[in-house]
């Protein structure tokens, strides 16, 4: 069944209600919603000459448009693409022609940089409001396998891969939202502070299941006092987070205050929640959290800690169970594996596994990459936890080298291959460094081969990845501490940071 019913039946259900907002005002009700998707879905297939299946590049910060984009991918059959408009023109290509691309929907300011061999339509421009004149389509029929979604996440080896999130992987992961997560009714409101190339646009689902109104910043971004005014004006509204947002929105409302009755809940993830900020949240906003973990794997849909077990303050382990990411969610099975993937006993440390209906079928023209991370039908997260005899999972490390800097995944090894282009870098070794804003800040241990200077390492850096993901440090070292088999120790050069 294809996820564009969910909008479809809001349409039919209660057309005049809202839809979308920006900000405080109204865009579109439901009903214009879905009618606007099915001409711009309309535009897709007989102007732009997709066909069903074919694969939509969207490149746009959060707005109005970029829900209606997605909604007409899936009215007309296709798959939306999803791509982070922070990422460097080299990054953004190699998205758009690995997906092999049909159609890539941007914003002005982002296409005279972009690399691509296929159709452009620009949503601030004339264009795109021609083609939502186009004549209206009826809703696709799609089945469960189907690709909906195609979710680029970066891998160890720096080479972006493309979760097949389907029409079933949504469909189950809404459901389990319900269950594990939290309640919506309608006239709620889902705020989409958090990119919606991400989270946050996954979170639409559930929300559109039960009538809810997608709110997205005016601004398009992330900012307190923004988020403040606009929550003031929606009852029942929640948000995804990243765990440095909660930390900003908390001290935004310790040191200004502001009316948050109507914030119903933050859902929180992406990052590690230190115990210290989450007791800091509630004691701010009062027991209104829920945590989730998951990967674009099995999207937002591992393990859950719901409001109830953030409330539960009078349990013995409570303190325990607020630094674990919850226990299974309903539509998944979750164990720890060892080296092999066979399942460990309660208490043991082992890779974090998961299976079941959320759990993607593999990577977009990777055969090898699927068969490698989920091809005995688990998926290996490559997380490393502990399972407790009630069944709570606590995350005791991240993947190997991954860095997770303001709730946005940073390789290592995708950078360090940036900066040993540079001909004055003999050897780097990148690592996070725990970091009060941002959860972690990223930090070059660099061996020069001649004398560089920050400025023009960053320039490098910028010429080449996305700006978040240049180095905010550069540690300059005479060699980098290796094992007897030559292999970088950067538990060592955590340590020899943390006494520089």
């Amino acid at each position: 069944m294809n996820v564009a019913h969910m909008f479809e039946r809001n349409a039919l259900r209660s057309g005049a209600e809202p839809g979308v907002a920006i900000g405080g005002e109204t865009f579109c009700s439901h009903a214009l919603l879905a009618g606007r998707a099915a001409r711009l879905g309309g535009w897709m297939r007989s102007r732009a000459g997709l066909e069903p299946g074919a694969r939509v590049a969207i490149i746009l910060t959060n707005r109005a448009e970029y829900i209606e984009t997605a909604l007409a991918c899936w009215w007309a059959g296709l798959a939306a693409v999803p791509v982070n408009a922070r990422l460097h023109p080299h990054e953004l290509a190699f998205a758009i022609a690995h997906s092999e691309a049909g159609l890539v929907v941007s914003e002005e300011r982002f296409t005279a940089s972009l690399d691509c061999a296929c159709r452009v339509l620009t949503v601030d421009a004339a264009d795109y409001r021609h083609a939502l004149e186009a004549d209206p389509i009826a809703l696709m029929p799609r089945d469960q396998d189907d690709l909906a979604w195609l979710f680029y996440t970066s891998g160890t080896t720096g080479r972006p891969k493309g979760a097949m999130i389907t029409h079933g992987n949504i469909r189950a992961m809404t459901y389990s939202y319900f269950i594990d997560i939290d309640t919506i009714g309608e006239g709620d409101a889902i705020f989409h502070a958090a990119p919606l190339s991400h989270g946050s646009g996954l979170y639409m689902f559930p929300h559109a299941a039960r009538g809810a109104v997608q709110v997205v910043p005016e601004s398009g971004g992330f900012d307190p006092l923004e988020i403040e005014h606009g929550i003031a004006r929606r009852p029942g509204t929640t948000m995804f987070a990243a765990p440095t947002m909660v930390k900003r929105l908390t001290r935004h409302v310790r040191e200004h205050g502001g009316d948050w009755r109507n914030l119903k809940t933050v859902v929180y993830g992406g990052a590690p929640m230190y115990l210290a900020d989450l007791d800091e949240a509630h004691a701010t906003f009062g027991h209104r959290f829920a945590q989730l973990y998951g990967q674009g794997e099995s999207p937002m849909t591992i393990t859950a800690l719901d409001k109830a077990a953030h409330a539960n303050t009078g349990h013995p382990r409570y303190r325990e169970r607020l630094q674990s990411a919850g226990t299974a969610q309903t539509v998944v099975e979750v164990r720890i594996g060892d080296a092999q993937g066979l399942a460990l006993p309660k208490g043991e440390r082992g890779e974090i596994m998961a299976r079941g209906a959320s759990v993607v079928p593999g990577y977009w023209r990777d055969p090898e990459a699927t068969r490698r991370t989920m091809g005995d039908g688990w998926l290996r997260t490559g997380d490393v936890g502990e399972m407790d005899e009630d069944g709570f999972v606590t995350l005791k490390d991240r993947s190997k080298d991954l860095i997770i800097s303001g709730g946005t995944n940073v390789y290592p090894r995708e950078v360090e291959e940036v900066l040993l282009r540079h001909a004055g870098i003999r050897e780097v070794s990148v690592i996070g460094i725990p970091d009060p804003e941002w959860g972690e800040r990223i930090v070059a241990c660099i061996v020069e081969a001649s004398p560089t200077e920050d400025c023009e390492l960053d320039r490098h850096c910028l010429d080449h990845i996305a700006r978040f993901k240049r180095p905010k440090t550069y540690l300059r070292l005479t060699g980098l501490p290796k094992n007897n088999y030559g292999k970088v120790l950067k538990t060592e050069l955590r340590a020899r940071f943390a006494e520089t």
